[in-house]
């Protein structure tokens, strides 16, 4: 009920504030848009958006909050004893409102508290009893203390929420410096905007793809939330000094009275760059961990929390978003108007109390312990099966492949994998060539499961590739999308300029908008159609987003050369002609990257999951750089930063030329993720395309 009431009222003041806003950015500034935004179903479209998004968290939480009924109600409290007896007579069922007799909750198969043990029983114990299900995980997460995790106590929305909170609080911070970066680069260290956006995309690419290290050292040595826990503290510890350099006098140029301006010294810059190195050292340490940390809070055995994993997924996607629209709007402005040091300072504040509530949830989370390092698995497999090859060996039909003779895998925390007939070559590394079976060395002889991970591994790699071209064309919504809009007429009214950072805000607020539109209504349309219970599979809601982001860039491109041609000292084009294209954006993030999660999730073994997120956030960092890349192929091809497409100079520039090379990239790199996705195997081995992949 608290839940209930504080999101009612949220409703009522979101309904009556959105609708006051909506009517006098209406009656006011009705001249700055251009004639499409005039279209009176845009107001309760944005309306409703808001409230069916709030509507969703409702439904989730009280889906997903554990009904507490006390079991005394309606009888005496039973004395404390560890009489057996009593046992088998009577115990807690906590789903139920009273006590059941022994015999008829054993029929139903329904899991149970001892109240004369006064905890959870071992699975094993409960399983010789004559149970077939517990309240303990199966997937080998444990509790604060270090026992087999309980889903009444631990995991599940229990947990998420302070996790989610750690999301919201990162994005934010990092949002915050990416869109309004380049600005800080050009007015105040005095960089040329070439440089400066070229520098911005190389930091977002090192910080994505440093995701790559967190998810080693989490896998390999920290675990998940140790891993978090110390790099939001470096991350930390970063916005600190950013903080520190926008602040003090001593770390930036002085003010530009005179030109030509005093360029930023290299004692300056690299103090700059050192806190930048740091906050990306800290998103790489965070980023590849916080999704899987959270998707470990629900067991997969478990079908009533699988369904909450995938609602987790959209709700994190929602954090992210969230983060990115207050860090582009609240923090940009306050950017512009009360100077860097509030800018910077504020985040560094969110950051360092979102680390005090990560760590508030503690005693609520389910660990999974370090599984070892995956890569130092992956080249065993690559050595023994190299190894066996040169000696000869072949795999035949009726080859004996090794595995451990036990219930688990050798691999801590790992469950077996079943041999898939992909990849034979492989299959060298597990043949036995000891009669006996006895392994010398994991470099000379792996087992199946081994083996298999590393297949799994290998499966995802094209579709990883395949899906770097959006990050490429995403790059540009922090840097060229932000110095467009720069130039274009961003007033509302006679008081209020939209500051070029902020414009951003568009595409997440669309984002935000068209998740619940999805889930609420298209999913249903498209289940009837497809007969799939997420109405699309990961694979084609990752190309839905990849054939919009085509419609993007030739969008910005279009617009580019309209803003270009339209060009007068007396008005400039209005800032909302940009909306399109942020628009196709947002929605293209919104389809790829939720079925990005989903399916190197999915996909990802119990040893891999780290990794696997790590391999769809370095895809943006990978992105980034070739952005930078090509930015520099560019310039150097068209005569450079005076002459060339790209110049100090925005407006005798031809950004629209470069926009369109993006178009024809991702029309290409479209049609090679449908070859791709068609003949895709999935974990099992077996085809799955992107009609079935789900439901192998």
């Amino acid at each position: 009920m608290p839940f209930k009431i504080f999101f009612d009222l949220a409703l009522i003041f979101s309904w009556c504030g959105v609708d006051w806003c909506c009517k006098w950015v209406g009656s006011t500034f009705v001249n700055s848009f251009p004639w499409w935004c005039h279209l009176p179903c845009l107001v309760p479209i944005w309306r409703l958006g808001l409230i069916w998004q709030l509507d969703l968290c409702i439904s989730d939480l009280e889906a997903s909050l554990p009904i507490v009924a006390s079991p005394f109600a309606s009888m005496e409290q039973p004395k404390s004893t560890a009489d057996e007896s009593y046992f088998e007579q009577s115990f807690i069922q906590p789903s139920m409102e009273k006590f059941e007799d022994f015999e008829t909750v054993k029929k139903k198969q329904k899991s149970f508290i001892q109240p004369s043990m006064g905890k959870f029983e071992d699975f094993e114990t409960v399983k010789k009893k004559g149970s077939l299900t517990t309240t303990l995980v199966s997937n080998g997460c444990v509790d604060f203390r270090g026992g087999i995790a309980d889903k009444q106590t631990t995991g599940g929305w229990k947990a998420s929420p302070f996790i989610i909170v750690n999301e919201v609080a990162e994005r934010l911070a990092f949002f915050a410096i990416a869109v309004n970066m380049v600005a800080y680069l050009v007015f105040e260290m005095r960089q040329a905007l070439p440089n400066a956006a070229t520098h911005v995309t190389d930091w977002i690419g090192a910080a994505y793809v440093l995701t790559l290290f967190g998810a080693f050292v989490a896998d390999a040595y920290l675990g998940r939330f140790k891993t978090i826990i110390i790099f939001s503290c470096i991350y930390t510890v970063g916005m600190v000094l950013l903080t520190v350099s926008a602040s003090v006098d001593s770390f930036r140029p002085p003010p530009c009275t005179v030109r030509p301006c005093n360029q930023a010294t290299n004692s300056q810059t690299a103090f700059l760059y050192g806190a930048l190195g740091l906050i990306a050292l800290g998103t790489g340490g965070i980023k590849p961990c916080v999704s899987s940390f959270g998707a470990d809070q629900f067991d997969e055995a478990d079908s009533r929390e699988m369904v909450k994993k995938y609602s987790f997924f959209n709700w994190f996607f929602f954090a992210i978003n969230m983060g990115a629209l207050l860090g582009i709007t609240v923090l940009v402005y306050i950017q512009d108007k009360k100077g860097w040091t509030w800018g910077f300072g504020i985040p560094t504040g969110l950051m360092i109390c979102s680390v005090v509530i990560l760590a508030a949830g503690v005693r609520y989370y389910r660990y999974q312990k370090p599984m070892g390092s995956p890569f130092t698995r992956f080249i065993q497999v690559v050595v023994a099966s190299v190894r066996n090859h040169w000696s000869g060996v072949e795999v035949a039909r009726d080859a004996q492949l090794y595995e451990v003779k036990t219930d688990k895998s050798d691999i801590f925390g790992v469950r077996k994998l079943a041999h898939t007939a992909q990849y034979k070559f492989l299959d060298k590394a597990a043949v036995m060539t000891d009669p006996e079976g006895n392994p010398k060395s994991r470099w000379m002889l792996c087992t199946v499961t081994q083996v298999e991970e590393f297949k799994c591994f290998i499966r995802v790699l094209p579709i990883w590739a395949s899906t770097i071209a959006l990050a490429l064309s995403f790059s540009q919504l922090s840097t060229f999308f932000v110095s467009q809009a720069s130039k274009t007429d961003r007033k509302l009214g006679h008081n209020f300029e939209i500051p070029a950072g902020s414009v951003p805000f568009f595409a997440a607020i669309n984002a935000l908008i068209l998740v619940p539109i999805y889930e609420k209504f298209m999913v249903p349309i498209i289940r009837k159609r497809t007969g799939h219970p997420r109405g699309m599979t990961s694979l084609q809601r990752m190309g839905v987003g990849l054939f919009v982001s085509i419609f993007a860039m030739a969008s910005a491109a279009l617009v580019e050369k309209k803003r270009r041609d339209e060009l007068s000292p007396l008005s400039k084009m209005s800032v909302f002609w940009l909306l399109p294209q942020f628009f196709l954006m947002g929605t293209a993030e919104v389809f790829t990257y939720v079925g990005q999660l989903e399916f190197f999730y999915d996909e990802a073994t119990d040893g891999t999951r780290s990794i696997s997120s790590a391999m769809f956030l370095s895809e943006i960092g990978i992105g980034s750089w070739l952005s930078t890349a090509l930015v520099k192929i560019i310039e150097g091809t068209t005569g450079g930063v005076q002459e060339g497409w790209l110049r100090n100079d925005l407006n005798k520039s031809k950004l629209n030329y470069f926009y369109w090379i993006l178009t024809a990239i991702n029309g290409v790199n479209f049609l090679v993720y449908l070859w791709v996705a068609r003949y895709y195997k999935g974990r099992h081995g077996t085809s799955t395309s992107m009609i079935d992949e789900d439901e192998e």
